[in-house]
């Protein structure tokens, strides 16, 4: 037998085996001190090269094998949360990839229904992957909440762009990269903390430093805007539970709700002031808010809908292209839109009957950006540009933020 067969033969027995187990990385409320919640962290079997997370990881995701490894921590945490907790109530934090999430979600649901019902959940996914498939993430997201879980966000600020999915996952949890922490005064760091910090009093969300070690550390973290902490200035990870407070309205699910299957338009309320107007008029309105987008300090994301592929004309994909090379993601709809209208760009196409379809949006969202331009075609006769819209135009967090889920809802994954 080969090297390489032995090391898959192995990792095939600590599967098979349950050679896995978790130790518990606890969170401190930094106002406090007290122990709010666990992170399950996942171990091999002790005293061999297996008990490393990062050589489970790197030997199972080359195998196509991540999955199943993050679905046996899964159920070995849950069942260590009903029993070492020895009946007290517990928050714990388990970490999911976005594949497992959306490729997995069945199996993954299936186990997080088995867990004791003094247990909840918080499953963690990390950042890197949101761009990929935001549709399948916001999906999967709300039938974890829908089963009672909450969502964290880990290694944020790895990639500032990335922030600009935060207002679009909406977590209840966002955990700050840890080497934020080490560069503090650096303005690129201020950035990203001042932009989770944006979030998080907008949403009621949790801020997490990790990696802090010492006091100075914890000094840090306060600045950054956290309002829990981890790291092994109060453990690197025990087998048990020690006792914690439970404070399970800290870390509630908050479901997006049915703004994920409206339209922008359907979206607008009594409080939004709806005015009439031709396309030429509110042209100029569509590129300043373009504008908006590449000028922030934090890039948003820009997501619009087109009614059709013809609307996306060669003049506008050559303003997308541009636009894509200096934002992180942008996706268009629209009947008959291609899967890449442009390069960088995220296209997804609409069923005629659709009532998107009749629609006319812009949304730029971000970590200190919120506008938009929301529009319905009022079926009028005529030339392209004299055709009349019902329209508002707005910078309601709230609003932009219902009008970006109920487009992303509709994107396929690239």
């Amino acid at each position: 037998m080969s090297a390489t067969d032995t090391h898959l033969a192995e990792l095939g027995d600590v599967l098979r085996d349950c050679g896995l187990h978790c130790v518990y990385q606890p969170f401190i409320d930094l106002d406090t001190g007290t122990v709010l919640a666990y992170e399950a962290l996942l171990r091999g079997p002790s005293g061999t090269r297996w008990e490393s997370p990062m050589v489970l990881l790197d030997a199972a995701r080359a195998e196509g094998r991540l999955a199943e490894l993050e679905l046996a921590s899964l159920r070995s945490s849950l069942t260590d949360a009903g029993a070492l907790a020895q009946g007290r109530p517990v928050t714990l934090f388990v970490n999911l990839e976005p594949s497992t999430l959306t490729q997995r979600l069945d199996i993954v649901l299936g186990a997080l229904a088995e867990r004791a019902p003094h247990v909840q959940v918080v499953v963690e996914i990390t950042e890197r992957a949101l761009a990929a498939d935001p549709a399948g993430m916001l999906a999967g997201a709300e039938r974890l909440r829908a089963a009672g879980c909450a969502i964290a966000v880990d290694d944020v600020g790895a990639q500032p762009e990335s922030l600009a999915f935060i207002p679009l996952l909406r977590p209840e949890v966002v955990k700050l990269d840890l080497q934020l922490l080490r560069t503090v005064k650096d303005p690129a760091t201020v950035t990203v903390a001042g932009a989770v910090r944006a979030y998080a009093e907008q949403s009621g969300a949790e801020v997490v430093a990790e990696g802090i070690e010492t006091q100075d550390d914890l000094t840090r973290a306060l600045v950054l805007g956290a309002t829990l902490g981890q790291g092994w200035l109060w453990g690197r990870g025990e087998r048990g539970f020690a006792p914690s407070a439970f404070r399970p309205e800290r870390f509630t699910a908050r479901p997006i709700g049915p703004a994920l299957h409206a339209t922008p338009y359907g979206l607008v309320g009594p409080r939004h002031r709806v005015r009439h107007a031709p396309k030429h008029l509110l042209i100029p309105v569509s590129k300043t808010l373009e504008l908006m987008a590449v000028q922030a300090a934090v890039p948003p994301v820009l997501l619009a809908a087109f009614e059709h592929a013809r609307y996306f004309r060669p003049s506008t994909v050559q303003d997308y292209t541009e636009l894509a090379a200096k934002l992180p993601f942008i996706g268009v709809l629209g009947v008959d839109m291609p899967a890449s209208p442009a390069p960088g760009v995220r296209g997804s196409a609409l069923a005629v009957q659709d009532p998107l379809a009749s629609e006319w949006t812009v949304v730029v969202l971000g970590g200190h950006t919120s506008a938009a331009l929301i529009a319905r075609d009022m079926g009028d006769a005529g030339s392209d540009g004299d055709r009349e819209f019902e329209f508002v135009v707005t910078y309601d967090r709230e609003l932009v933020t219902a009008a970006a889920h109920s487009l992303v809802g509709r994107l396929t994954a690239g």
